[in-house]
């Protein structure tokens, strides 16, 4: 009944409006016959124009959006066009024009009735969703002028919302109640109705290809226990749009050029709470691709564009291959600088011989380069420090895989929540100028971890740390390890642009206690490193160590190997190591790897005289939808020389959040006659993981994972049956904070005093 009455109203509006209108006409016309001086061929001329009624919109906007002017000739025609404009703003409910006789001319008065302010925005019959994530979705607030035609785009966004989160039945009215002249109160009238859920999908027609293969390419899918996480289950207009393209693009990828598909036949349950799906598909006929041929290049040969191209003669027709290939052959023309080069692909059908014959019509261009680099939203970070993350300079030939390059460094940093690199063509001067828009976020991270072992028993690690000291992209970390049985403090700095050379250079020092079971030990160091990017994605560092540590208290029981180690020792090393990372991301990498050779010789001074070294190779494979599988394999092996021993503290001990998870500390690997762990003198551990999306906004991720491996004295019989092996899940979120991971691992053949699953989270650091 109340949307009756304010249909009514406004129906009202629109008489009196109409009325008004017609009088103004009326008066226009009469007063142009009875003004002096009138001509039929030249009119009065406009003397005086006069805004009156006019609050919320000032005289300086009204006066550009109309035409007539003082001085011009009048017309009526003109008068009634401004009268149109002004409406069309949207900030009128009414508008007359008086038009009276002024210094041998006319003096023009429009006289405005403005709309009334929204002095107050609220929603009634919301359950599910609270009144203040509902305005968040609208673009109207409290102090905008109360237009019916935003109004009600508002009203159609609010049913958007609702509809993409399932309630498909959902009905917004608004309501707009008068408190004065000026001002009224809009509320949102939401009956919000039963969640629909989809209960099938049905896909109908389809001779060619399986249902099951289409429904893979669709995201709109029946609900399931897991929904509430994923999202799916519920009807989206846009996504099952975007689900038609989906199983087009998958027919053309299979030679049905000519594949036709319904709209979604949509059937409520009696209930109106599920959903019935269905789509048809007529499939038509398969086409191969005939003849294969390119024109219009001189930079390149056929052959060397033919070589970029997986579409053969002969083969199923795939629209999908097709593409990618043309944007192959684009690739490698903007790697040699021609920026606005473009491919059109002329397909010819051959309806009797079921074939397509393609020509590649090639438009080549000039070649462009460089221009201005601009850097915008960098309030701490200095210009040189993404300056120098460029891989192209101004006045260098473009080359779009240096620009990706380019971008990924900079977004490798880790000091931006957002890296935009966007080139921008300026085809006269035959120049592409980069802008380079950052937002900074905070690098300053306070990080928390936990564990427990059976050594240091509940253990709490704290970081702080800031990677962008004073924006020169300086990094120092304080660390502090602390449980009943170890204290640990570490301090370092690093620059990776020591001097402006392209040259980093790391500093630290630490202190660290640790009680074993049959031992103490207690250590006090230092290092000096230096590295240098060798070429793109190739990297060496060298480090210098030095380290005086004391085994103490050592129980009367222990092994030889513990008790040949009694006393202080001093240990200089020298660890130099090299790495290849093609890591996309190195936060949250998707694809690529990174590949590390690691060796420390000791015996430069000092007491100890030991070698180890370690080989750890990383890779990320993008799997199927979002999924990424990683494989990680490391190999590791030390040994003294001299007549010296391997010291303690430098075995190897696995088991761990960042070893093998479901372990304690040290359990993967060898023990002395007491059951203490001792560590290895080599060590093999294999990683593989599942990672998937749980919440795409807040870079929320699931991980499933299975360990292998173990660590083994270089006189122990290896044995394939020594190796551990463990399975198990968890959760990593890249938090502001850091990245977190919590994860659970499941000892899949514990021995007698181990347990047979653990809980393990650590905060700031990345596996």
């Amino acid at each position: 009944m109340t949307a009756f009455f304010a249909f009514a109203i406004r129906w009202l509006k629109f008489i009196y409006r109409l009325r008004i209108f017609t009088l103004t006409y009326l008066t226009l016309s009469f007063l142009l016959v009875s003004i002096p001086g009138a001509s039929a061929q030249t009119g009065p001329l406009i003397k005086l124009i006069e805004f009156k009624g006019n609050k919320k919109i000032s005289t300086s906007t009204i006066l550009s959006k109309v035409i007539s002017r003082e001085g011009d000739v009048f017309s009526k025609n003109t008068v009634q066009n401004d009268i149109q404009k002004l409406y069309s703003i949207g900030y009128f409910d009414d508008i007359q024009v008086e038009i009276d006789s002024f210094e041998g001319g006319v003096h023009l008065i429009f006289n405005f009735i403005e709309k009334p302010s929204i002095t107050s925005l609220d929603f009634q019959g919301n359950k599910e969703f609270e009144t203040k994530d509902l305005k968040e979705k609208i673009t109207l607030t409290a102090g905008a002028i109360a237009n019916l035609s935003l109004i009600t785009d508002n009203a159609q966004q609010i049913i958007s919302f609702y509809q993409s989160e399932g309630y498909w039945l959902v009905k917004v009215v608004p309501i707009i109640r008068e408190i004065s002249e000026d001002a009224v109160a809009l509320t949102y009238q939401v009956d919000e109705g039963p969640k629909v859920k989809i209960k099938k999908v049905t896909i109908e027609g389809n001779n060619a290809i399986s249902d099951r293969k289409i429904k893979k390419v669709m995201k709109t899918r029946k609900w399931w226990w897991f929904s509430f996480v994923t999202g799916s289950g519920v009807y989206r207009k846009e996504l099952i749009r975007s689900d038609i393209e989906g199983i087009r693009e998958l027919y053309h990828s299979q030679g049905y050029i000519y594949v036709t598909i319904s709209e979604p036949e949509i059937t409520l349950s009696p209930d109106k709470k599920k959903l019935f799906l269905s789509i048809t598909i007529s499939d038509g006929d398969q086409y191969s691709v005939g003849s294969l041929d390119i024109e219009g290049i001189n930079v390149f040969s056929k052959s060397e564009l033919f070589e970029q191209m997986s579409l053969k003669s002969g083969q199923i027709f795939n629209r999908t291959m097709l593409r990618k290939d043309i944007d192959k052959i684009i690739d490698l023309y903007m790697e040699k600088g021609y920026a606005r080069a473009d491919i059109n692909p002329l397909i010819k059908v051959n309806a009797e011989g079921k074939t397509a014959d393609i020509t590649l019509s090639v438009t080549e261009g000039n070649i462009f380069r460089i221009g201005r680099i601009d850097i915008s939203g960098n309030t701490k970070t200095r210009d040189k420090v993404i300056r120098r993350e460029m891989r192209l300079d101004e006045g260098n030939i473009f080359n779009k895989k240096l620009l990706k390059r380019s971008y990924q460094r900079i977004n490798n940093l880790n000091y931006f929540d957002n890296v935009d690199v966007k080139p921008n063509i300026r085809t006269e001067d035959q120049l592409v100028d980069i802008d380079i828009d950052v937002k900074e976020k905070l690098t300053g991270m306070l990080s928390i971890g936990g564990g427990y072992s059976s050594i240091d028993r509940f253990m709490v690690m704290g970081e702080i740390t800031q990677t962008n000291l004073f924006g020169r992209g300086l990094y120092l970390k304080l660390r502090a390890d602390l449980s009943s049985r170890r204290t640990n403090y570490n301090l370092s700095l690093r620059d990776p642009w020591f001097m402006d050379k392209p040259l980093s250079v790391t500093f630290s020092i630490y202190n660290e206690e640790i009680e074993y079971l049959e031992y103490d030990k207690k250590a006090t160091g230092g290092s000096i490193g230096v590295g240098k990017e060798l070429y793109e994605y190739v990297g060496l560092n060298i480090t210098y160590n030095i380290e005086q540590a004391e085994i103490i208290n050592i129980s009367s029981g222990a092994s030889t190997i513990i008790k040949d180690q009694e006393g202080e020792k001093l240990t200089s090393s020298i660890s130099p190591s090299i790495w290849r990372d093609t890591r996309n991301n190195y936060m949250d990498p998707t694809s690529g790897s990174k590949n590390s050779l690691y060796l420390t010789l000791a015996g430069l001074g000092g007491d100890n005289y030991y070698w180890k070294s370690l080989v750890d190779s990383l890779w990320y494979f993008p799997a199927f939808w979002d999924v990424t599988f990683s494989a990680r394999g490391r190999l590791g092996y030390a040994s003294g020389y001299k007549g010296e021993k391997l010291p303690l503290y430098e075995r190897f001990y696995v088991g761990g959040i960042n070893t093998i998870r479901g372990l304690g500390f040290g359990e993967g690997g060898p023990r002395d006659d007491l059951g203490e762990k001792i560590g290895g003198n080599w060590e093999a551990i294999a990683n593989a993981e599942l990672i998937f999306p749980l919440i795409d906004d807040i870079k929320l991720k699931g991980v499933l994972f299975y360990d292998y491996g173990g660590s083994f004295d270089e006189d122990q019989e290896f044995s394939s049956s020594f190796l551990r092996k463990t399975t198990g899940f968890g959760v990593r979120w890249m938090s502001p904070f850091g990245p977190i991971r919590l994860e659970w691992g499941f000892n899949l053949d514990p021995k007698y005093d181990e347990s047979d699953n653990k809980i393990e989270f650590s905060m700031g650091g990345v596996f």
